[in-house]
């Protein structure tokens, strides 16, 4: 099966702490690398886990918070002394290339690639990055200030060729592709060979869904149905529930429900706040609700 994994870099929250890093992730589609946030320390991370600078064509930033996005200028400057010749893209909120320009006036004005910023609303879902194989749509959440969430979806696949009846119905090369797109093949004698009796099946297509801040909504739940497997901010355990909504935050409790309402097959509970250095009962709070439930691990891979 090709490669869709996701490697988490940083699942803490804003206050910075010596266990954990702020929010960063790669997601890795078919040797495709995408960096979703990235905060402070997350170029460090990036080589600690041995991913290649060069092959980083998309950058997707949740929300103009210091914890997801102040790792920017030094990764951006980093890419550059690296020697970096690619286009880059920085998809986020609008204001984070005005919040950036005078960082990046004073430290990257030179940089030897181009660097393109795309801006989302946040108010809807919206395509924002598409290629053969995937798809990233955002996810509107409920923070303090515009932020979204990120669903990568990969692309139906075709189906699959039935080598014994190809060479049975001796069916030309020629006609495979057609076939594999749907196509029903006709004999040099007439008869129509469905395409059903040629094929079967190919896997169902994955979905790896990023939900990063946010408090609880059943707003955003259709938009991540079904996904394969739910990254969900558990800042807070259910007893400091008024400090979630307060903070337009959400439990553990609430991540799980998210995931249990949503369909989900698995749940990678993250954005752990510094007051929990041991995240075990958010885990166990967690799991009361959805028992395919885990705490993110740093450094750590999760394939879908």
């Amino acid at each position: 099966m090709e490669r869709f994994e996701v490697t988490i870099l940083g699942n803490g929250s804003a206050m910075p702490t010596t266990l954990r890093n702020p929010s960063a992730q790669i997601v890795n589609l078919r040797e495709k690398i995408f960096l979703v946030d990235c905060g402070e320390g997350t170029q460090t991370r990036f080589r600690q886990c041995r991913f290649n600078f060069q092959k980083l064509r998309h950058i997707f930033i949740s929300h103009l918070h210091g914890d997801h996005c102040f790792g920017l200028p030094g990764l951006l400057s980093t890419l550059g002394l690296a020697g970096r010749g690619e286009e880059l893209t920085v998809h986020s909120p609008a204001g984070l290339e005005e919040a950036l320009g005078p960082l990046l006036r004073a430290f990257c004005d030179r940089l030897p690639y181009a660097l393109r910023f795309e801006e989302f609303s946040g108010n809807q879902s919206e395509l924002i990055y598409e290629d053969r194989s995937l798809t990233v749509h955002t996810i509107p959440l409920r923070h303090r200030i515009p932020c979204c969430g990120f669903l990568f979806a990969e692309k139906p696949l075709l189906p699959h060729l039935r080598r014994d009846m190809l060479d049975y119905y001796q069916i030309p090369i020629a006609w495979r592709g057609r076939i594999k797109q749907g196509e029903d093949y006709t004999a040099p004698d007439g008869t129509l060979i469905p395409h059903s009796r040629l094929t079967t099946p190919a896997r169902p297509a994955r979905k790896y869904a990023y939900c990063s801040d946010t408090a609880y909504s059943e707003t955003y739940l259709p938009l991540i149905e079904g996904c394969d497997l739910l990254y969900h901010e558990a800042t807070f355990a259910q007893s400091e529930a008024g400090q979630a909504r307060l903070r337009y935050h959400s439990t553990a409790a609430e991540a799980a429900e998210a995931a249990r309402r949503a369909g989900a097959r698995k749940l990678l509970l993250g954005h752990f706040s510094a007051r929990y250095p041991d995240c075990t009962p958010l885990l166990q709070e967690a799991r009361s609700v959805f028992p395919p439930a885990l705490l993110s691990e740093e450094g750590k891979t999760y394939a879908l």
